[in-house]
């Protein structure tokens, strides 16, 4: 399963290690079932869609977003206190960075997102992972100012505002 594949390559990825909450072996202990319904809710669900660029080749790379209700508790454990949307899992193979496929897999989480009538995207990012902030702000992200400690290490927010239709 290509999203099974991708997912355990990003988590396997030495200079992604800083971007993921999960494991290469949490990731492949999980059973086909768990990533055929992965994908058929990223797919179909109005609360959770995951994003591809690919090739004849297969996948080059994905991104999730999330949209959290006011009173959840998100990903990290984090209360909700307003309607949000979360980019989560962006990864693309390094022979696709700096080609603009972020740029494009982040847009098209911005149009979904503000399809459904969220006024901005946000996402974490280890504070070390300096590659990772530097293509969010290339794609109109920029930091919140909020910074946390999650089971990664120091992360910050970034928010991108999206256009009000």
């Amino acid at each position: 399963m290509q999203v099974r594949d991708l997912r355990v390559e990003a988590v396997s990825d030495p200079d992604a290690a800083v971007a993921f909450l999960s494991t290469r072996e949490e990731e492949l202990a999980r059973d086909d079932a768990f990533w055929r319904d992965r994908a058929a809710t990223a797919g179909s669900a109005d609360w959770v869609a995951q994003f591809v660029a690919a090739s004849p080749d297969g996948l080059l790379g994905s991104a999730t977003v999330l949209i959290w209700e006011a009173g959840a508790t998100d990903h990290l454990g984090h209360r909700v206190e307003e309607r949000r949307a979360d980019v989560l899992g962006v990864y693309l193979r390094p022979s696709h960075r700096a080609a603009g496929t972020i740029d494009a897999l982040l847009d098209a989480a911005a149009s979904w997102a503000a399809s459904r009538g969220l006024a901005a995207l946000t996402l974490d990012v280890h504070v070390d992972n300096l590659r990772a902030q530097a293509a969010y702000r290339r794609c109109g992200f920029a930091s919140t100012g909020v910074e946390f400690t999650s089971s990664i290490g120091p992360e910050l927010q970034m928010r991108r505002v999206l256009p009000v239709s």
